[in-house]
Order: structure tokens, then sequence, then C-alpha cells
């Protein structure tokens, strides 16, 4: 028992405290342990005709998801506010129309395919024009931004590469041309990594993936460093388009939450078990993850990120194709779907999905990590790579 219980009441609360005590449960109505789900697409106006509750009609707010953006922003320290969508997808697009019509951005080569096409063949219709570079070529970034940039998109780490790009860098670097940040960190969460303490203006996140946890909610976050005009755009591109989450999700989203330290935590270290393992498996040629000292970006993720390097890696089978293919056709334990960060672990080919002009090597396997035994994960592998090999000699 503490000598003294006032100075407890007077604590601070860490974001991790708040994510799993609910965030407003003292102010709930009836007082509830958990949060209530406010399911109204219309409110009543005040006699005045104002609307002094701050809400007025579904599509541009309500209850339930403000809850759940404010979490959020506790989570990533920002002082600005934090928007969900219905995807990750709409998140980022809706960030992005708010720049305006000729706004120059620039994205790194290797980056989630869906993103990195929008702007490649979407973008330009809208006046967007996106230039991809390598960020480890800091002299090919600085020639970029000399040009003329509005944001510069960064993911770290890097889907399905598990690039790593030094956030703190390239944010001085980008404000110095008068550009702005955004930084994809689905992969890191604000577990392991908070983009806005690094420099960032923006961090985005497919909440569908470790915010969530379950793989039952597609969803889609932005969380701003400070309130500037571009989270207002943001904010009414979003209620103009109506891509705002729906307070069952919102719901669902609010719960996964509630347990993400713990499973990243257990991901992470799930992970980093499997990399070590199969380092130098003569049935595997390369392990991308940024927790191994081999990785080339192992140095700066050590320094951004903490206590751990997420439950992502890749695999790069030797054989090639047909042989990656083969191994996750033989994985029990080991589901073959696309998305990453439930509690349950995934393997993809990841080049197959992203079509020809895909940057993934051929042989690539990309793994997410789940809450399962790691003995059985790194068995279940063994098994695949086993079973793989003898059908080949048959």
């Amino acid at each position: 028992m503490t000598d003294n219980p006032k100075s407890l009441s007077s604590a601070p609360v860490s974001p991790e405290a708040y994510a799993v005590g609910g965030g407003s449960k003292e102010t709930a109505h009836p007082p509830s342990v958990l949060p209530p789900v406010h399911l109204a697409t219309t409110f009543v106006r005040d006699a005045d005709n104002q609307y002094t509750s701050t809400f007025s009609y579904g599509r541009d707010d309500n209850a339930t998801v403000r809850e759940l953006e404010q979490a959020l922003a506790r989570l990533e320290g920002a002082h600005g506010p934090a928007y969900f969508f219905s995807s990750g997808m709409s998140a980022a697009v809706c960030l992005l129309l708010a720049l305006g019509p000729g706004a120059k951005v620039v994205a790194p080569r290797v980056m989630y395919w869906g993103l990195r096409q929008w702007m490649k063949n979407d973008g330009p219709r809208h006046g967007i024009e996106t230039t991809f570079v390598d960020f480890d070529d800091a002299a090919a970034l600085d020639a970029t931004l000399a040009e003329g940039t509005d944001l510069v998109w960064l993911e770290t780490p890097g889907n399905p590469m598990w690039n790593i790009i030094d956030i703190a860098d390239v944010a001085a670097r980008a404000k110095a041309s008068g550009a702005k940040v955004a930084c994809d960190a689905t992969v890191a969460t604000p577990v392991l990594m908070r983009p806005l303490t690094l420099g960032a203006d923006v961090v985005m996140h497919s909440a569908t993936k470790y915010l969530n946890g379950h793989s039952d909610v597609v969803a889609g976050a932005l969380a701003f460093a400070e309130p500037t005009p571009l989270a207002d755009e943001t904010r009414r591109i979003r209620a103009g388009m109506g891509p705002i989450l729906a307070p069952l999700e919102a719901m669902l989203l609010r719960r996964g939450l509630r347990t993400l330290h713990v499973r990243v935590e257990r991901q992470s270290a799930n992970a980093l078990a499997v990399a070590q393992y199969f380092k130098r498996h003569p049935a595997i040629t390369e392990v991308l993850y940024p927790g191994l000292p081999s990785h080339p970006g192992h140095a700066i993720a050590t320094r951004q990120m903490t206590g751990g390097f997420s439950g992502m890696l890749s695999l790069r089978v030797a054989g090639g194709e047909a042989k990656a293919i083969a191994v996750a056709a033989r994985t029990r334990l080991w589901t073959r779907a696309t998305s990453l960060g439930g509690v349950e672990s995934l393997i993809e080919h990841r080049a197959s999905i992203e079509g020809a002009d895909s940057p993934v090597p051929r042989d690539l396997l990309r793994l997410s990590t789940g809450l399962e035994p790691v003995d059985e994960l790194i068995a279940d592998l063994e098994q695949a790579l086993t079973d793989a090999s003898t059908e080949d000699k048959s």
C-alpha cells in the first residue's frame, strides 16, 4: 500500500494506461467502464437553431469516433487533431487531396503498393505529382526537394522490404525546403515509434492492422502534430466525401487499442525470434527484419524505435518464386492471406499480389507474426521448407 495515495491521483496517466482504461469512463452516462456506443446519425438543434452539443450529422462527426480520435492523439503525442476514416487508403488520399491541385509530393520507391499506385496513376488526375526516390540517397532527396515540394511522404518500416528511413533527418531536410512531412507508421504503431516527436507533421495508420488487431475492422487514421490549415482541410474533405468511420467499427477499434501494447510487444518478440532462427538457414537466402544487426537500417531503427522492431519480417527463399509459393502453400499454422497486424500469423507471396511492376523480389515471402507460441511458428515454417524441398527432389 502506498504511503501517499493522493500522489497517485495527481500523477500523469501514461499513454499505455490511457489506452487500457478507456479514457472517458469518468464522463460516461451512466458511469461505465467502457464508453457507450453512439449510433445516432442526426442530432437535435437548440431552440435558437444552433448546435451547442457540437454534433449535427453523422457524416461529419460522431461521439464514439471522437473518443477514439482523442485516444489516438494521446498515444501519438499529437497536439493537433486526430481523424479516423473508413480505410487507410481513404485517410492517405484525403490528406493528399487536402494539399490541393499543383501539389508536389516525394515518396519512397518501396512502400505500400496500393497508395503507390494511387500516387502514380490517380494523383495526376487531381493535379498531384509524386516523385519516387531512394531515401538512402541524401543527395537525390535534396535535389528533389530543391525543385519544390509540398509534402514528403515516409513509410518506415517500409512494406514489404522493411526499409528504415531516418525520420528526424528527413524532417529537418524537408522543413528546410518548406515541405511538410507525413509518415505511415502502420507497422511500428505508437507503441514502438512516435513520428510526431521526431519531426513529422502528420502520422498515418492503416488502423485495420495493429491498432485494431483482430482482422474485423477496416479503418484508417491521421494524427497531426499541431492544429494547421492542412488538418482543417483534411477534415473538410472527409466531411464532404463521407469516409468517416462508423460508430460500431469505432467501438471495435477502441477495444483493440486496449490491448495494443501487449499485442505489439509479443508480436515483436515472436518476429525477432523467427528472424534469428532463419537468418542462417540453408533454404533462406536473406531475412529482412530491422531488429537484426545485419539489416542496413538497424542502427537507425534502434535509435527511433523503442521496445521492439514490429511483428513484420520477410524471408527470401532459395529457389526463387516457385519455391517461395510452394513454401507458403505448405504452412499449417501460418495462414495464407493478405493484411497484417492481427493476432493470427499470416504469410503471403507479396510480388504476385502487387503485380508486374512491383519492385518486390519474386522470391520474397511477407510474414505477419501473430500471438501463437513462437516455437510452433518456427516449426511450421521449418516443415514447410522441408516439404517443398522434398517435393522438388521427387
